[in-house]
């Protein structure tokens, strides 16, 4: 096995690695989903129409809730006090769109990259399961990082 995967113990099975001796730091990650939708999905969200009703504000929450549930999701991720997670939305009516940003901080010896990733998606299904009585053709893409700081490095996935 080789010995740089740090998720593998020598023998090839998983293990979840020890940040115990990493330092407490400020960390934070800001994650984009998009999901895009025909024009009356979109105008019925935008109305807060939608027969499910608000679905941006009940998007938000679950977007909130998924990132404080992200280590039972994911069987390596630690558990992480997250210290804050806000979820945005971007209409975006010429593509019948909405941008989704979730921004996730915590002061901690790892990072909350795969907090803000959960939220921004689950905020995305979310809005899926709202508008598909409406349309079922919705599509979602886009989930990237668009940056990260604390720890041992910094990034932007401009």
């Amino acid at each position: 096995m080789n010995k740089d995967l740090s998720h593998l113990h020598e023998d090839g099975s998983v293990r979840m690695v020890n940040v115990g001796d990493k330092p407490d730091t400020e960390r934070r990650a800001v994650f984009q989903s998009r999901i895009r939708m025909g024009r009356e999905a979109f105008e019925q969200l935008e109305r807060k129409a939608l027969p499910k009703g608000d679905a941006l504000n009940t998007a938000r929450i679950a977007g909130i809730q998924a990132a404080k549930r992200t280590a039972h999701l994911i069987p390596l991720c630690h558990p992480v006090f997250v210290s804050h997670i806000e979820v945005r939305f971007e209409l975006e009516r010429d593509t019948h769109s909405v941008r989704i940003e979730a921004e996730a901080r915590t002061v901690s010896g790892t990072g909350v990259e795969m907090e803000a990733l959960v939220a921004a998606q689950t905020a995305a299904m979310t809005l899926y399961d709202m508008g598909k009585a409406v349309e079922r053709n919705m599509v979602i893409d886009g989930c990237r990082l668009l940056h990260k700081s604390g720890g041992k490095t910094d990034e932007s996935g401009s």
